[in-house]
C-alpha cells in the first residue's frame, strides 16, 4: 500500500504545479517558486517534490537549472486540465521502455538464476489472483506491478533493486492507466506466464525470449494507442 500512496502523492504534486502554471499565467523561461517554498506551499516533503519536478521536467514541461532555480519551459506542454498530450505521453512512455528493457531484462536474467522456491510460489500466488481479477474483467493494474516487483526482488541484486526504485514514478506510470486506459496492456498477460515459467525452470534464455515479446507487445500497444 506504500507504493500506491507514494504514486498518489507525485501525480497530485506534479498536478499542483502545473495548477500554478495556469493560475499564474506563467510563459516559459519564467521562474517558479523554490524547492523550499513549494514544499509549503503544497504541503509535502522533498522528496515528493523532487520526484514531481523529476516528472514534469522529463516532460518538458518546466527546466531545473541548477544554481538559479526552476523553469517554465512549455506550457503548451499539457493542457489546461493538466493532461499531458497523448502524443507527449506516447513518446514519454517508450523512452521509459527503452530503460525498463535494459533494467528489467536484467532483472530477468538474474531472476532465471537465483530465483527461490519460496519466491516461485509466491510469484505463482501473484499470478493466480493476476488471473482472477482478469477473468473478473476488474481492474488489473496494481497486481501486474506486484508481478514484476516479485521478479526483481527475485533477482537479489539490492544495487539494481534500488535503481529501478529510485525512478519508480516513472516505472508505474505503465501500470497508472497509460494514455487513460488501465487495461491498455492486457494483452501482456500471457507473456508473464511463459516467462514465469521459463523463471522457474531456470531457463535464461526462456524467460528473456519471453520477456522480449512482452516488451514488444508493449511498444507496439503505445504506438497504436
Amino acid at each position: 500500500m506504500k507504493k500506491i500512496q507514494k504514486i498518489l502523492v507525485h501525480e497530485q504534486v506534479s498536478q499542483e504545479i502545473q495548477n500554478y502554471i495556469e493560475e499564474k499565467d506563467l510563459s516559459e523561461g519564467e521562474k517558479l517558486p523554490s524547492v523550499e517554498e513549494m514544499t509549503q506551499m503544497f504541503g509535502v516533503g522533498r522528496s515528493s517534490l523532487r520526484e514531481a519536478l523529476r516528472y514534469l521536467e522529463a516532460m518538458d514541461i518546466i527546466q531545473v537549472q541548477n544554481g538559479k532555480g526552476i523553469f517554465v519551459k512549455d506550457v503548451n506542454t499539457f493542457r489546461f486540465t493538466g493532461k499531458v498530450k497523448i502524443e507527449r505521453e506516447r513518446n514519454f512512455l517508450l523512452s521509459i521502455l527503452e530503460v525498463r528493457r535494459a533494467l528489467e531484462g536484467q532483472a530477468v536474467s538474474l531472476a532465471a538464476k537465483r530465483i527461490s522456491s519460496k519466491q516461485i510460489n509466491e510469484i505463482e500466488e501473484c499470478l493466480d489472483e493476476y488471473r482472477k481479477l482478469k477473468e473478473a474483467n476488474k481492474d488489473t493494474s496494481q497486481i501486474d506491478l506486484a508481478f514484476h516487483r516479485h521478479i526483481i526482488k527475485a533477482a537479489n541484486n539490492p544495487v539494481l533493486e534500488t535503481v529501478l526504485d529510485s525512478i519508480s514514478g516513472l516505472y508505474e506510470k505503465f501500470f497508472n492507466e497509460p494514455l487513460g486506459d488501465k487495461q491498455l496492456f492486457d494483452e501482456t498477460y500471457p507473456y508473464h506466464m511463459t516467462m514465469f515459467q521459463g523463471i522457474a525452470a531456470h531457463d535464461t534464455k526462456a524467460a528473456m525470449d519471453e520477456f522480449d515479446k512482452m516488451m514488444d507487445c508493449i511498444e507496439e500497444k503505445i504506438k497504436s494507442a
